[in-house]
């Protein structure tokens, strides 16, 4: 279980990061993840705060330059959040949802 568990965090850390270079808030991807990804928020949040954590320096320049123009529309976040999952390892998720229950 520790394997699939580090495994899966390894996929949300993936999935944050292109969060990420989609230039996308810690809420939208939370929230795209939950939706797209059925990932819980809760699980997200932590993963990000713990890049910040180890990241301080990039995290402080990216808050800093993000600005609505940078961002894309809902539907195009929509649309590249199904293609990341898609695009995920499959052994990732599904050992997760067979270890879950």
């Amino acid at each position: 279980m520790e394997d699939s568990s580090a495994s899966y965090i390894h996929m949300v850390q993936h999935l944050i990061e292109k969060c990420l270079i989609f230039r996308m808030t810690k809420e939208e991807c939370i929230e795209a993840l939950s939706k797209h990804g059925s990932i819980e928020p809760v699980i997200t949040s932590t993963v990000w705060n713990e890049l910040e954590k180890e990241n301080k320096e990039f995290f402080a320049a990216y808050s800093q330059s993000q600005s609505k123009e940078d961002r894309m529309s809902e539907a195009e976040t929509s649309e590249m959040i199904q293609k990341m999952i898609a695009d995920s390892p499959k052994d990732a998720t599904d050992n997760y949802k067979i270890n879950k229950d």
